[in-house]
C-alpha cells in the first residue's frame, strides 16, 4: 500500500509540475503576443499623430512665408507713395495685415497640434499599453507656435 501511495504521489507531482510549466509557457506566449500587438497599436497611433503634425507644421510654415511675402510687397508699395500720410497709412495697414495673418497661422497650428495629440492620446489609450511604451512624456519639446 505504501508503495502504491508513493508511486501515485510521484505521478501526481510530475503531472502537477508539467501542468504548471505548460501553463506558464502558454501565459508567456500569450503575454508576448499581447505585448507585441499593443506596441504595434501604439506605433500606429504615433504614425497617425506624426503625419497630422507634419501636415500642420507645413501648413503653418507656408502661412508664415505667405504673410512675410505679402508684408514685403505691401511695404514696397507703401514706400513708393509720395506723401508722408500715404506712406504711414500703407505701412500701418501692411503691419496690421501681417500681424493678423501671423495670429491666424499660429492659432491654426496650435489647434492642429492639440487635435493631433488628443487623437493620439485617445488612440494610444485604447491600445492599453504597458507603462513606458508611449512617447507622450516628450510632448513638451514640441514646437508650441508663436
Amino acid at each position: 500500500m505504501n508503495k502504491n501511495l508513493l508511486v501515485a504521489s510521484a505521478i501526481f507531482i510530475v503531472a502537477s509540475t508539467a501542468l504548471i510549466a505548460f501553463a506558464q509557457t502558454a501565459s508567456t506566449t500569450t503575454s508576448s503576443v499581447s505585448t507585441a500587438s499593443k506596441i504595434a497599436c501604439v506605433g500606429t497611433a504615433v504614425n497617425a499623430r506624426e503625419a497630422a503634425l507634419d501636415s500642420a507644421i507645413n501648413t503653418y510654415a507656408q502661412a508664415v512665408s505667405s504673410a512675410y511675402g505679402a508684408r514685403a510687397n505691401a511695404l514696397r508699395s507703401a514706400y513708393s507713395a509720395t506723401t508722408i500720410s500715404a506712406v504711414k497709412s500703407a505701412v500701418k495697414t501692411a503691419w496690421s495685415t501681417f500681424s493678423s495673418a501671423m495670429k491666424s497661422a499660429s492659432k491654426a497650428w496650435k489647434t492642429a497640434r492639440v487635435s493631433a495629440w488628443s487623437a493620439f492620446n485617445k488612440a494610444s489609450k485604447a491600445c492599453k499599453p504597458a507603462a513606458g511604451i508611449s512617447d507622450s512624456a516628450n510632448s513638451a519639446s514640441e514646437v508650441s507656435g508663436q
